[in-house]
């Protein structure tokens, strides 16, 4: 497998994820009672990290790779996209989902969650489309 499908299919496993997450997990958060979601959102996330964590440090890695062997304009677009999830993702979803952990759980926040969301989501999607677009026709 050459890095340029690897890479592709990271992008690809994340654009699922992150439409999966944004469809469904999330908003299913608002069916719980506030007892039962917390017990069942340090289970998810504690799992989800294995699955989302290594896919994002490879993402990175990749791109920062590429980048390096080839200043481009799609190589540096990609590696702002994924500097603003990675951004977004410490600073805004790490927080929220630490509160709703410890308890600090409020209809407000599960829809901020929600809402916030669609950022990352139309960022891993764009990212994956620029991608698929220039490294097919490379």
């Amino acid at each position: 497998m050459t890095l340029v499908m690897l890479r592709l299919l990271i992008d690809f496993g994340l654009v699922v994820l992150i439409w999966i997450i944004q469809l469904i997990v999330y908003p299913s958060f608002r069916f719980y009672k506030i007892e039962n979601l917390i017990i069942w959102h340090r289970k998810y996330t504690r799992l989800i990290g294995y699955i989302v964590g290594p896919l994002m440090l490879l993402q990175l890695g990749l791109t920062i790779f590429y980048t390096t062997q080839e200043i481009n304009p799609i190589n540096v677009i990609s590696l702002l996209i994924i500097s603003a999830i990675w951004m977004s993702t410490f600073f805004q979803f790490i927080p929220i989902h630490n509160g709703i952990s410890k308890g600090q759980v409020t209809k407000e926040m599960l829809i901020s969650l929600v809402n916030k969301n669609w950022l990352r989501t139309f960022l891993w999607t764009l990212l994956f489309v620029i991608n698929i677009i220039y490294l097919v026709n490379v």
